[in-house]
């Protein structure tokens, strides 16, 4: 946050009328370099497809360099900066504060998805036209389709996982108090967005297979990572002390606080090395998983993401826990079965302590990794879902 905005501040902005905002917000964004992009363009080709506005953990981009693959399709994503922290490629970013503010930048953008764009794919139910419509999504995607563009949608997480649902099914879920997050806004919020899915009733897809319990009549679309970033030939499980890394990146939602008591008296004991990696940039990480024997991931979603995935590719054990649901939907859409060791915060000192005892089995249950990424999440499943799902179905 910007040191300048306060509490009170923010809450005096947020009163202010938009006749007065927006052209505040403007000179502000001018006076930082900021700057109304030039509407995005894609090469001419049967299939124009845009993703946005999310790009969360930089799968937008990831996907439109999937579909590319196919020479009829031509994709680029676009992402609001101001919701990028952490930099993740993208083909067109829009300043927050243009896209919020802007209605040149807002009226040009959808001049430019109606005429040079035949698909769109709406990421977490957010509006990829800024504060236009009043800043409604379901309006926004009625415009755009209206122009005569295809519409999807991409759930990523939160922003459909209903946490009544959740709580009701999975002992470990966040969900149970306000630890993470207040349950009843958010509960408030995700039920808007599934009203929006319903209302809208497009082709919709979601990056996890959990996710297939709150949208149903959705199709798994995978997340995409570079498999080649994360190979390696460092052996699994021959230490004397297998090293074990855990990624704190949400703490709360990977169950922490539970299971670091549990690998800190393992590694007391002699029995792990214990490592807790934090402040540490993605570049890094590759090498880091190539020094591990057992990367522990998260323990309160019953889901699996891009984490676990790359420690998969650099053919790492992974332990944590992901739902049979979740299991059996990767089958069934996949046809591949899951290779992560399951554990649950009770049950982690004893899951690991039988890997130990097993270590030929677990070495060989982890070489199943590299196999199953290439299979489900380098990008070629995702592109002929969408392929066979909205690209190029009626």
């Amino acid at each position: 946050m910007d040191p300048l905005v306060t509490p009170s501040t923010l809450d005096a902005w947020r009163r202010l009328p938009p006749w007065v905002q927006d052209p505040l917000s403007i000179a502000i964004a001018t006076a930082r370099g900021e700057r109304v992009p030039p509407p995005p363009r894609l090469r001419d080709a049967r299939v124009r497809l845009m993703i946005a506005p999310a790009n969360y953990a930089g799968q937008g981009f990831r996907w439109a360099r999937a579909v590319e693959a196919n020479p009829d399709v031509a994709a680029m994503n676009m992402v609001y900066d101001s919701i990028n922290p952490f930099g993740y490629p993208a083909d067109y970013p829009v300043p927050g504060r243009i896209a919020g503010h802007s209605h040149r930048w807002q009226r040009n953008q959808l001049e430019a998805l109606r005429t040079g764009f035949t698909h769109m794919l709406i990421e977490a139910e957010m509006k990829p036209l800024g504060s236009m419509l009043g800043g409604d999504v379901l309006a926004q995607a009625r415009a755009i389709r209206d122009g005569g563009v295809r519409i999807g949608m991409i759930c990523h997480g939160s922003d459909a996982r209903l946490p009544s649902r959740h709580a009701a099914a999975d002992e470990w879920s966040p969900f149970h108090n306000d630890d993470w997050v207040p349950v009843a806004q958010l509960e408030a919020v995700v039920q808007g967005n599934l009203d929006v899915l319903a209302e809208l009733a497009a082709p919709t897809f979601v990056s996890t297979p959990g996710l297939l319990l709150d949208v149903p009549t959705a199709h798994l679309l995978p997340v995409v990572i570079d498999p080649e970033a994360w190979a390696t030939t460092a052996p699994v499980l021959e230490r004397d002390r297998p090293r074990v890394v855990h990624v704190p990146s949400n703490p709360l939602v990977k169950g922490t606080a539970e299971i670091t008591p549990v690998l800190e008296r393992l590694h007391a004991d002699g029995v792990i090395e214990y490592v807790s990696v934090s402040g540490v940039g993605h570049a890094e990480m590759p090498a880091i998983f190539a020094g591990a024997d057992i990367v522990v991931d998260q323990f309160r979603l019953g889901d699996y993401g891009v984490a676990a995935c790359e420690a998969m590719a650099a053919g790492r054990l992974v332990v944590s826990h992901v739902s049979e649901q979740a299991r059996e939907a990767v089958c069934a859409e996949t046809g591949q079965d899951l290779p992560i060791a399951q554990a649950t915060i009770a049950s982690l000192e004893t899951a690991l302590r039988g890997i130990l005892e097993d270590r030929m089995s677990w070495r060989a249950y982890a070489a199943r990794g590299p196999a199953f990424v290439r299979a489900v999440h380098d990008g070629a499943a995702s592109r002929r879902v969408l392929e066979q799902r909205f690209l190029f179905s009626d």
